[in-house]
């Protein structure tokens, strides 16, 4: 199957109310206006998502593909950014952005999963994941409200794929067997028994296939890999076919992982899940995997743009980076500490500690002296009436 040709950068969609730009609306099918709220209507599209050979990959014409007119560059990361709203600083690095002059070869979209989580929706589950950073620093609970957090589309690939594996190992069985051994107490040695777990090993040989749908792989490298994975699973099957209007007032991010890299890195995902199918194939109660040889056909692939809301600040000269699933609102990414903050809880909890000492040793040593000053004055007339009855005391020495 050919590659379709890359869509032409659309012209802004002007409201048919008051003449503005027309941006899409998270959630729905439609385009709306950002200031008097009308809306029109994006209809179904008009083709399916395909698949692309990957054997043609090669002799597929790459163009210089646009998604709008806009297009900056991160002069910190270098990231590539296209949309329609002017932006300043970098989502990904909080750098500035510049006008990209650049041109290079580039595989247009074909599939875009649109925004479900709006702004509002985006920002709420931001404020709480912030509020519930220890010891984070302000300028970490002040991004929800900041203007760097931006809807962006972040580019994937997906890849299919039909696997069949040759794999030669081991299948183990457990049998059990009774041990004697001694021990000392008490000077005494005593002969005991027990049950020791052994394996038996079979030589174990066979064939396993797959056939793999949408191995999702990241391509970009501006967003921590463990953060994109930890925004995972997406709802893939509820992606359209790629139309440029699903952009209008987000910005999409150019991928710099090619199509190669990425097959690799989707060969290395199928691998662990034919692992998996082998120690299954083989049986018995545990498995050893000598050697497996896979061969792959029908590879396909696709370049799908996913929505993220992105946002990044600068602390102590570093950028830190947050990241909202546009689609599940799920929230994952980077959160410094703050010295002060740990400084003056460790200062509390050392202000804390002295006073519950203090009040320890008051309460320990406080009432016993108390009750011996007060036991002073009623000890030595004790005293004393004790020498009187005596005869010792001044009434005695009168008589005498």
């Amino acid at each position: 199957m050919n590659h379709p040709s890359p869509p032409p950068a659309p012209a802004s969609v002007p409201c048919g109310s008051c003449g503005a730009d027309l941006h899409f609306k998270p959630g729905t099918a439609a385009l709306q206006c950002p200031y008097c709220g009308h809306q029109q209507k994006i209809g179904a599209p008009e083709r399916r998502v395909r698949e692309h050979s990957f054997a043609k990959l090669a002799q597929v014409k790459r163009e210089r593909t646009r998604f709008v007119e806009q297009e900056l560059v991160c002069q910190g990361c270098g990231a590539h950014v296209q949309g329609e709203g002017i932006s300043f600083a970098c989502q990904f690095c909080a750098s500035p952005l510049v006008a990209d002059s650049s041109v290079d070869p580039q595989v247009p979209p074909e599939a875009v999963l649109p925004f479900q989580v709006d702004t509002g929706a985006a920002r709420d589950g931001l404020r709480t994941w912030a509020r519930t950073r220890w010891f984070a620093p302000n300028g970490l609970k002040r991004i929800a409200d900041a203007e760097s957090m931006r809807s962006t589309y972040l580019p994937h690939w997906t890849y299919d794929a039909r696997t069949e594996s040759d794999y030669r190992g081991k299948r183990g069985e457990y049998y059990y067997v009774t041990e004697t051994y001694t021990v000392t107490e008490d000077g005494k040695t005593e002969t005991r028994t027990r049950k020791v777990r052994k394996t038996r090993w079979h030589p174990a040989r066979g064939t396993v296939s797959r056939r793999f749908d949408d191995v999702l792989v990241h391509a970009t490298t501006k967003v921590p890999e463990d953060h994109l994975a930890r925004l995972e699973p997406w709802p893939l099957k509820k992606a359209v076919a790629f139309d440029p209007r699903y952009l209008a007032g987000h910005q999409a991010l150019r991928y710099d992982v090619e199509p190669e890299a990425g097959l690799d890195t989707a060969k290395e995902k199928m691998a662990e899940v034919i692992r998996r199918d082998v120690r299954k194939d083989i049986g018995g109660d545990t498995q050893r995997i000598d050697r497996v040889d896979t061969a792959y056909a029908k590879v396909t692939y696709k370049h799908m743009l996913l929505p993220v809301w992105v946002g990044s600040y600068m602390f102590n000269g570093r950028s830190w980076q947050v990241l909202v699933n546009g689609c599940t609102g799920e929230v994952q990414g980077e959160r410094p500490y703050s010295p002060w903050k740990i400084a003056a809880a460790v200062l509390a909890a050392l202000v804390a500690a002295a006073v519950a000492v203090g009040l320890y040793l008051f309460f320990q040593d406080g009432p016993s002296e108390t009750a011996g000053r007060a036991a002073g004055p009623e000890g030595a007339v004790s005293v004393q009436a004790a020498a009187e009855a005596a005869g010792q005391g001044p009434a005695a020495a009168g008589a005498d």
